[in-house]
């Protein structure tokens, strides 16, 4: 049974991005846009593999950032209006009161507004010939209103669409209709109709029409103009009115992290040599991910040859020659240093000697101790001749042992350099790929290295077989008849049974 004691991780980051419709509206966008909703999701995924003792644990961690984009289309409402708060009602639409402006004007009302009712309207009474305030030629009476529209906060453009009713009895005479829109002090946009030019018997008419923008305003300027040629019944005109379409765009954000974590566990019980087999897929095989999974690959591996052998030998050779000098410089060192210990030692030793000479014993007690001795003198002779014959005898055997050393020493054989490389080179070969191509290669060319055979590598001659060695000639008693009975209990029997046995595992019980 094997263990894996170890943990890794293994992190995977992808970044995915993608949008269900693309907006397209800027601030340099002139009129309205198509109201549309654009979501942007970007996710990047993070898968965690952690490798333990009894399993696998695989956190995926998915971080989503979706963006909405949602482009509408707002109504300002009529802003002649006093009901909608943009102005008072003395400058309503209604031309119930003049708005101001240039040249002469009146405020008939009843029979003399004829086909705008009763109430009262507005009439155009300027002769003259100049040109208005907001730039139009031919001007002889003009009504301005200016609205402030800032609280709306139009920053994507849109448009300004206006309607009016013009009532105009001298067919000599003109009206037109004229807006201009301002962001601040700049002009953003400045739009004319002529509703009826001179000469043109319009009579009664409503008007409609409008003028496209971009970027950001916050005032429109509303001015209604003509000429009386006849100076006897001007244009008329009565409700007025104007919106202000556009366009709005939001941004929402959104992020969500979400983490799954899915343990696998592994079969401990797995024999060894299965281990060992998946290890070495992994081992000559990279995963790579496509579309449809994972995939094996193998793993390039650049096939030795006798040149590259050679020089990895060279390498190793020069390494070893290096390390030998290191040693034997650091051995000249050492013996140096001995050298160096070992004669102050002898010096210390001579001093010693003629310390112990120079002692005084006393001579009473060792005239007592002489006495004592001479009896004993005969055994201590005769032991020390004994000890002198054992020394003797222990030191021969030494001599012997040198001797039988010596020889020895002759006749081991100094390994040269490049076998020594060679080895080194062949300790490097892992035991589970030694049967590999690359590895058998290697070993092959490390063989003829040192044999100094390269020649081995070269074109070899192919053998021909010898025509006329093989015959058609057979044995007798050479064909072994089949056992029709037993073959059909081997395959068929066992067949039969094996597919009852797979049929089994899939019968559902209905009933």
């Amino acid at each position: 049974m094997r263990n894996f004691y170890f943990t890794a991780w293994l992190c995977i980051s992808v970044f995915l991005s993608f949008s269900s419709k693309a907006v397209d509206c800027s601030t340099d966008t002139i009129g309205l846009c198509s109201p549309t909703v654009e979501e942007i999701i970007d996710e990047v995924i993070t898968e965690t593999i952690e490798h333990e003792a009894d399993g696998i644990t695989i956190t995926t961690t998915t971080e989503t950032t979706t963006t909405t984009t949602t482009v509408t289309n707002e109504n300002s409402l009529d802003i002649l209006d006093g009901d909608n708060d943009y102005v008072t009602s003395k400058y309503e639409g209604d031309m119930d009161v003049d708005w101001g402006g240039q040249g002469p004007a009146s405020m008939p009302s009843g029979s003399s507004c004829y086909n705008l009712g009763t109430d009262k309207c507005a009439m155009i009474t300027g002769s003259g010939n100049s040109t208005s305030t907001m730039g139009v030629d031919n001007m002889g009476t003009t009504f301005i209103n200016t609205v402030d529209i800032s609280d709306l906060n139009i920053t994507h453009g849109g448009e300004t669409n206006y309607s009016i009713k013009v009532d105009k009895r001298d067919s000599q005479d003109s009206v037109y209709m004229h807006i201009t829109g301002k962001d601040g002090n700049t002009n953003v946009f400045s739009g004319t109709d002529i509703l009826s030019a001179s000469g043109t018997n319009s009579g009664y008419q409503s008007y409609e029409s409008g003028f496209d923008f971009s970027g950001s305003i916050t005032t429109v300027i509303i001015e209604v103009g003509g000429r009386d040629i006849n100076l006897a019944i001007g244009p008329l005109f009565d409700d007025v009115q104007v919106q202000v379409l556009y366009n709005v765009i939001n941004t929402i954000v959104t992020q969500s992290i979400t983490s799954v974590e899915m343990f696998i566990a592994l079969n401990i019980d797995t024999p060894e040599e299965i281990i060992n087999v998946v290890e070495d897929v992994f081992e000559a095989n990279e995963p790579i991910e496509t579309d449809q999974g994972f995939i094996l690959e193998p793993i390039e591996i650049d096939e030795p040859t006798y040149e590259t052998v050679e020089i990895e030998i060279e390498e190793i050779e020069i390494a070893e020659i290096e390390i030998a000098e290191l040693e034997i410089e650091a051995e000249i060192e050492t013996e140096i240093e001995i050298n160096e210990i070992e004669e102050p030692m002898e010096e210390i030793e001579t001093i010693e000697e003629p310390i112990e000479e120079t002692v005084e014993e006393p001579t009473e007690e060792v005239e007592e101790i002489e006495e004592t001795t001479k009896e004993s003198e005969p055994e201590i002779e005769e032991t020390t001749e004994e000890v002198e014959e054992v020394e003797e005898v222990k030191e021969e055997p030494k001599e012997k042992e040198e001797s039988k050393t010596e020889p020895k020493k002759e006749e081991q054989k100094k390994e040269s350099s490049k076998e020594k490389a060679v080895k080194k080179i062949m300790k490097k070969i892992d035991d589970k790929q030694r049967y590999d191509s690359a590895n058998q290669m290697k070993t092959l060319i490390v063989m003829q290295v040192l044999g100094n055979s390269k020649s081995f590598f070269d074109s070899q001659k192919i053998l021909n077989d010898r025509e006329g060695f093989f015959t058609n000639a057979t044995l007798p008693d050479t064909v072994i008849s089949d056992n029709n009975i037993a073959s059909y209990y081997l395959f068929v029997g066992s067949e039969g049974l094996m597919n009852d046995m797979i049929d089994s595992q899939w019968q559902t019980d209905l009933e």
